[in-house]
């Protein structure tokens, strides 16, 4: 009696090849020389070949990144190449046309394919055996590829003599040789798992296992082709240490630095942020942006609770940060967050009132700085200046995009918003957060309102903070909180220090 995963892997066979069949019709009139002049054309152009032969996977035009890749696997026969792209930038699918490409063009013939666990491995190798047994074009193209006696769920070889084969970590690869062949083409899919990337010791010996066994079963003579796909989903997991040994690492996020759709054919600014909307912060830079957020590196939690009145506060500070330069170091770049906080305090006590926090336009960013200040006055705030962040760096984009904005956005208002700029020259963004803020968090000195407690932007910044860290790549929403404290702290120095001058003292000993 077959097993449930059994029936599940015939099930999702049986859609595979009917959609494959009924995606891939040919021209029944075709000449043989219409067609041979047919196949040397597309041939030459990958991306032509692609949307031919797999017109039911290349269904959107594709990214400049995804034919700057290609070409890159294409040329290079020899290359260890990790693609950490982000969810729904079709990183398996694309590797796939690539490697049946180089298959049946008589490239490539022993290709092994590695996940996870072997049931996994199984079911990303069974589009490959789906489309060779049943996609008409390339039946009709490239002959029959389906043998008699040699075509398993895990382990098949085509009429051509290419090899195929699912293998799940920590399974020996032995055995893997395609008559005299070894593999010339790895490809590593869905290797890490959230569970294992919490228990680092488990991690290392997968990581030892790939290094060692799995590409110890190449052949020192002849080129191989290793791909490994995955997002980064902890700071240390497989993907990233194969990252530090790859000739190329390809970090592409589902947005690009600059906030905007990396593959806008497919995924629309409408539909990402759709998508996004239904998931925790945390949750979306894991899957979206490669920047996996480890709760408790800095604050292991956040303390909520009620307010006092804002008018009451012994200081009230409102502090933007523009977020225009951005001088962390990496691949692994994202548009930044704008970050509006309203921050008051009361003895030794810090409240972050209100925030707002987001990827989000110039003006929109001018608007909050206009809605801060208005709460803050109708919560009777009389005396109130609003500091935005604006390093050397920033200062350009202060003085000739934000200043502008907040004089056109004063007639609408009615009023110019009282501006100070922060200008201070400040230490690295991860040191200068801890040390400001993790002692006040850590004695119950740090206090976020309960009463926006379950709203978006408060939201974002519960798990920016929690996520805060040396290597943290987002943390816009504490760097400002940061600005706000660390202002608050300064002014009340200031206020309690008192100076005595006196006539200095000539007399000699």
């Amino acid at each position: 009696m077959a097993s449930a995963e059994q029936k599940k892997y015939l099930a999702l066979w049986k859609q595979y090849r009917d959609n494959t069949a009924k995606a891939t019709p040919i021209d029944l009139n075709e000449t043989a020389i219409e067609k041979q002049k047919r196949i040397a054309t597309l041939e030459k152009n990958d991306e032509a070949w692609f949307k031919y032969y797999f017109p039911n996977f290349y269904t959107s035009e594709p990214a400049p990144f995804h034919v700057k890749s290609t070409k890159l696997v294409m040329n290079n026969p020899e290359l260890y190449l990790v693609r950490s792209w982000s969810r729904e930038l079709a990183k398996s699918a694309r590797t796939m046309m690539e490697v049946i490409k180089l298959t049946l063009t008589v490239k490539k013939f022993n290709v092994l394919l590695v996940s996870n666990t072997l049931d996994n491995a199984e079911r990303l190798l069974l589009p490959y055996k789906a489309i060779l047994e049943s996609n008409n074009r390339i039946i009709n193209d490239y002959g029959k590829q389906e043998s008699l006696g040699n075509w398993e769920a895990g382990e098949f070889i085509t009429t051509k003599g290419v090899s195929f084969r699912a293998l799940g970590a920590g399974q020996s690869p032995r055995g893997t040789r395609n008559d005299a062949k070894r593999p010339d083409v790895i490809l590593i899919d869905d290797i890490d798992t959230d569970e294992e990337c919490r228990n680092p010791v488990r991690v290392k010996a997968k990581v030892k296992w790939i290094s060692e066994a799995l590409y110890a079963t190449r052949s020192i003579s002849e080129d191989l082709l290793w791909i490994a796909c995955g997002n980064i989903i902890a700071k240390y997991c497989c993907i990233t240490e194969m990252g530090k040994i790859a000739d190329v690492h390809e970090i592409v996020n589902i947005r690009d630095k600059n906030g905007k759709s990396t593959w806008l054919n497919k995924n629309t600014e409408e539909l990402i942020d759709r998508t996004l909307s239904k998931q925790p912060w945390s949750a979306q830079q894991k899957e979206y942006f490669n920047n996996p957020v480890s709760e408790g590196d800095t604050f292991k939690e956040i303390t909520y609770g009620k307010t006092p009145k804002l008018s009451t506060c012994d200081q009230v500070v409102i502090y933007a940060d523009p977020s225009t330069s951005n001088k962390d170091k990496g691949k692994n770049k994202q548009a930044s967050y704008k970050a509006v906080v309203i921050v008051g305090s009361k003895g030794r006590k810090r409240y972050l009132y209100k925030v707002w926090l987001d990827q989000t336009s110039n003006a929109k960013f001018v608007d909050w700085l206009y809605e801060a200040y208005q709460y803050c006055k109708d919560q009777g705030v009389d005396t109130l200046r609003v500091s935005i962040e604006n390093n050397t760096l920033q200062a350009p984009h202060y003085e000739q995009v934000l200043l502008p904005l907040i004089y056109t956005k004063s007639a609408l208002y009615g009023y110019t918003l009282p501006i100070t700029p922060d200008g201070r020259k400040k230490p690295d963004k991860f040191f200068r957060i801890e040390g400001t803020l993790e002692p006040l968090n850590r004695l119950g000195l740090l206090i976020f309102n309960i009463d926006e407690k379950e709203e978006p932007n408060m939201k974002r910044m519960h798990d920016q903070m929690l996520g805060v860290s040396v290597s943290a790549t987002v943390m816009d929403g504490p760097d400002a909180l940061e600005g706000g404290c660390w202002l608050i702290q300064n002014r009340a120095i200031q206020k309690n220090t008192t100076y005595v001058v006196g006539t200095r003292d000539n007399r000699k000993y």
